[in-house]
């Protein structure tokens, strides 16, 4: 059973940082993507970013490059969202999430290609 556990969230002002960080933990883990969503209230779960395990190759969003960044971490399923010049509408819920698999399955911004979802951690950016 794989599980992800996402840390890092909190309360931040407008123009300030953050980094999320996501762990995966199983007896055997394998991921072709890890990526980043978020949701709001009322919202779908919006694509943030994400990381193809095998070479690194990064997505992102239109609404947060140049702005966050996703890196692999030194541990098998361990990825980071460093989040720059947070804005208010960057205020959400971010989950973390691995398709488990060895090989391509889906396209890295869309959910359903996720098949592990952590619980979510809060980001709120105030004004």
């Amino acid at each position: 059973q794989v599980q992800l556990v996402e840390s890092g969230g909190g309360l931040v002002q407008a123009g300030g940082s953050l980094r999320l960080s996501c762990a995966a933990s199983g007896r055997t883990f394998n991921s072709y993507f890890m990526g980043w969503f978020r949701q709001t209230p009322g919202k779908e779960r919006e694509f943030v970013a994400a990381i193809r395990w095998s070479g690194g190759s990064t997505y992102y969003a239109d609404s947060v490059k140049g702005r966050f960044t996703i890196s692999r971490g030194y541990g098998k399923g361990t990825v980071y969202l460093q989040m720059n010049s947070l804005k208010p509408e960057d205020t959400a819920v971010y989950y973390c999430a691995a398709d488990g698999s060895t090989y391509y399955s889906g396209s890295p911004n869309v959910p359903r290609t996720y098949h592990y979802w952590g619980q979510g951690t809060q980001v709120t950016v105030s004004s």
